[in-house]
């Protein structure tokens, strides 16, 4: 199985090869907003899922191979298909990152910074982001979903102590989801605790892509000025990602590992997957038997037609598709 995925466009990381170490869709939320779907395993329990010394020889091919091209990557970035701390070895994957001279980017949720292990692992990264959609408490359950056994407030003083000694780059990451995140009272509260954190950058996210349930809707451009002035009183660099990143995603010569390594953490645009099966001289064909198949779902959002992954869905708990552990 293939889990390296890219080069991609990333708003923030420029030309960002992903390292996709979690399978789906393991993580301590449930997140209402998620671009890949309901969550099958809600756990807050750490262990390893994929032998580290193969995904790095993985990522060592894929670099060969774009070299090769001429093509690189800015990041190597492990973005998963659920929340990545919860792989126990994280650490020991950047440790094996590290002699390839590139620098390594973890895109976490948060939920795990009461772990003083997970900090420490995390202090081997050069770029960090850190999801903190609302630390109030009651909007933080209804919007994250997080594991029973996850405490806001740990997780709290988990971000502010991995702040205070992190040697890298540290951002923030905030979605606004309409009605509800996007609140005064959110708003002012979360940008007065990021004003502890000081992060290099605060981003300010809006759902874009089709999100896991349907009630999820962008707030207001009123709201998100609001959201820029409050956030700005309390952290010097405030930055939107509402902007599409683009289609310049990379092939590795087979269009149909392509997709589905892709779509399994991105949901593309159908722009951008015809894009993909034109590097290789392939047919439209290819997404046909991917969707006959079941592996891969078409779905309209906002008057965008995206193609993401099939996530198979437990039995139990229909309300949330979620198993817990």
């Amino acid at each position: 199985m293939m889990h390296v995925f890219g080069p991609v466009p990333s708003r923030r990381l420029g030309r960002s090869l992903g390292i996709n170490t979690i399978p789906p869709k393991h993580c301590s939320y449930a997140c209402a907003y998620c671009q890949l779907g309901r969550t099958l395993h809600l756990t807050d329990r750490r262990r390893p899922f994929y032998a580290p010394d193969q995904l790095a020889a993985q990522v060592l091919r894929r670099m060969e191979d774009l070299a090769a091209a001429g093509d690189r990557a800015d990041y190597l970035t492990i973005v998963s298909e659920g929340e990545p701390t919860l792989d126990s070895s994280l650490g020991e994957l950047l440790k094996l990152l590290r002699p390839l001279d590139i620098s390594t980017a973890v895109i976490t949720n948060s939920s795990l910074l009461a772990c003083a292990e997970v900090r420490e692992e995390l202090m081997q990264a050069d770029w960090v982001s850190l999801k903190v959609d609302t630390v109030v408490e009651p909007l933080w359950k209804r919007i994250n979903r997080p594991h029973g056994r996850i405490a806001l407030d740990g997780m709290i003083e988990g971000m502010r102590l991995f702040a205070a000694r992190f040697a890298g780059t540290l951002v923030t990451e905030t979605m606004l989801v309409g009605g509800l995140t996007d609140g005064t009272e959110s708003l002012e509260r979360t940008a007065s605790f990021l004003g502890t954190v000081k992060p290099a950058a605060a981003y300010l996210a809006v759902p874009t892509r089709p999100p896991a349930e349907p009630w999820v809707t962008p707030p207001s451009e009123e709201r998100l000025g609001a959201a820029w002035t409050l956030f700005s009183a309390h952290v010097p660099n405030v930055e939107f990602l509402i902007g599409y990143e683009g289609d310049a995603f990379s092939s590795t010569g087979d269009s149909e590992r392509d997709i589905l390594s892709i779509t399994a953490v991105h949901p593309l645009r159908r722009q951008a997957v015809e894009e993909l099966i034109a590097l290789t001289g392939e047919s439209w064909q290819v997404v046909d038997r991917l969707l006959s198949s079941g592996l891969v779902r078409r779905t309209l959002y906002d008057g965008v037609e995206y193609y993401t992954r099939t996530l198979r869905r437990p039995g139990n708990d229909p309300a949330l598709g979620v198993r817990t552990q």
